[in-house]
């Protein structure tokens, strides 16, 4: 009977979704097919997660969801949110820092900082920083789909002429009504004792589905929430990142080391160019060598000549874990689909990403982090041929250990004229709007031990417990046999003492005796 409770449940929520969708041709479209943005409405139809995200943030009642759909599709055509860009945004506002994405929180949300000391109210660019906050919102939300953010209000140094209620209250509705289940929490840190008015009437705003995540810290309870290696100095951490404009902080990425070693970025590139030549020389070589390859492409394989070798490397592709999950892209299939899972154990500490080209040309890859320092990658960048697929092993480096926060970027271009193009020279050259961007973030899980290993070790400690008990308690009989002889020997001593004592005493009253006995007698 349990088993028959998810697959209802799954049915029910279809249901409501095909309800919702329908209910919405029906009673917001009919009037006017002007009123919504085209494409908003056709993300609606085709997104069940999008139209899951309203349901789930109403408590699935169909009347709230069809009201805050018809909010949202309202709003964003408005503001125009489809064509908002880095171009429509005065460049000011990018400078001052003021608003910005960057690091995770302990559960690997990311965090967008709002600073709100540098927030000055202002009616005429009002409407240009509500636009500010919907482009860093929309960035995020194509970037990473149905991954929550924490919202960090940091008021140091603040006061009451930088507050804006109704500012403050936009942002609100962008979690309340615009993006539902976007908001993980809301930090509001090193707040004024002189604000607690205002922030009692930013409560009511929040609602019920979103009061529970508003939580107020001081800089010494923020940890709580936020390491410290993503805290700025002044509110105890030790994050040495320092806004600046351009290019846009929001990226964290970089390229990880391979697995021999750190290997040369994009920018040394260009100022290493005889050894470029050498390097690309050897990459088309290597690459041509991959075409005669079987379908299926293993670059550790390919790595190693000798037959030694090549055991050697099935050995570590074999005790890496495959990945059950698959992410259908445009260019490439990627597995595992969202996470990548890493353990305490030996066989826990790597991690298989395949990749599958499902197109008809050569694509280039290449796989970028946020902890670099943490992890070897091999390959991190290369070609894939068409219909072929490519092993990727993620190992973690040294005694490194896998973080929630960790993520991982596969970036992937198909390559057009993959005959005369070189890879670096191809990622300086293809343009943004033709990359694929997949992420991945890191999982943590506890290693459990085989049963057997599990019987085989408790047997042991067992043992091992015995034999320290006996000894333990062998020690105690030999320190009591100790004591007591101490104090047999002190006792003796007493008791010789005691006996001289007493032969001294009954000599001296014999002597007593005797003088009596002479002192009676007569003259």
């Amino acid at each position: 009977m349990a088993e028959h409770e998810p697959q209802q449940g799954e049915q029910d929520l279809e249901k409501k979704i095909e309800e919702t969708r329908q209910r919405f041709k029906n009673e917001l479209l009919q009037d006017s097919t002007d009123k919504y943005d085209s494409r908003d409405v056709e993300k609606l139809q085709q997104d069940d997660a999008l139209v899951e995200a309203y349901l789930t943030w109403r408590m699935y009642v169909v009347d709230d969801a069809l009201k805050m759909i018809d909010d949202s599709l309202l709003w964003r055509k408005e503001f125009g949110i489809n064509d908002v860009s880095e171009s429509t945004i005065p460049r000011w506002m990018f400078e001052t820092g003021a608003v910005y994405l960057h690091g995770y929180d302990k559960e690997g949300n990311k965090l967008f900082w709002f600073k709100v000391k540098l927030h000055i109210k202002d009616a005429k660019s009002v409407v240009d920083k509500k636009k500010y906050v919907a482009f860093w919102l929309e960035r995020y939300a194509k970037k990473e789909p149905g991954m929550p953010l924490t919202v960090v209000f940091d008021m140091t140094d603040s006061g009451l002429s930088n507050i804006d209620m109704d500012f403050v209250k936009y942002v609100i509705n962008c979690f309340k009504v615009f993006y539902p289940k976007f908001l993980s929490k809301m930090i509001i840190v090193e707040m004024p004792w002189i604000m607690n008015a205002a922030w009692k009437i930013v409560k009511s705003w929040l609602g019920p589905e979103a009061i529970a995540k508003l939580k107020f810290a001081s800089k010494a309870e923020v940890q709580t929430f936020i390491g410290p290696e993503y805290l700025p100095p002044h509110l105890g951490g030790t994050d040495p990142f320092k806004y600046t404009y351009p290019p846009l902080p929001d990226d964290d990425f970089q390229t990880p080391l391979c697995e021999n070693g750190p290997i040369i970025s994009e920018d040394d590139m260009e100022s290493k160019e005889g050894e470029m030549e050498s390097r690309d020389t050897l990459e088309s070589s290597f690459n041509s060598e991959i075409v005669a390859k079987p379908k299926k492409v293993n670059f550790l394989e390919d790595s190693l000549r000798s037959e030694d070798g090549e055991r050697d490397t099935n050995m570590r592709v074999k005790r890496v874990r495959n990945p059950q999950t698959t992410f259908k892209g445009l260019l490439l299939d990627v597995s595992p689909a969202e996470e990548l899972s890493f353990g305490s154990g030996e066989d826990e500490r790597k991690c298989l990403i395949i990749l599958s080209n499902v197109t008809k040309n050569q694509v280039a890859f290449k796989v970028r982090t946020t902890a670099p320092e943490k992890y070897r990658v091999k390959p991190s960048s290369s070609s894939c041929e068409p219909g072929a697929s490519v092993d990727i092993v993620v190992s973690l480096h040294g005694g490194s250990q896998a973080s929630p926060q960790d993520r991982f970027l596969i970036m992937a271009a198909e390559m057009e004229n993959a005959g005369s193009q070189e890879l670096a020279q191809f990622w300086k050259e293809v343009s943004k709007n033709k990359v694929m961007e997949h992420r991945l973030h890191c999982h943590v899980q506890d290693s459990v031990k085989p049963a057997a290993n599990s019987r085989r070790d408790s047997l042991v400690e067992t043992s091992t417990s015995g034999q320290q008990e006996l000894s333990t308690a062998l020690m105690r009989v030999m320190v009591c046999n100790s004591r007591l002889e101490q104090k047999m020997n002190s006792c003796l001593w007493v008791q010789k003492v005691l006996t001289g004592l007493v032969l001294v005493l009954l000599v001296l009253n014999l002597q007593c005796l005797y003088l009596l006995g002479t002192a009676q007698r007569p003259c």
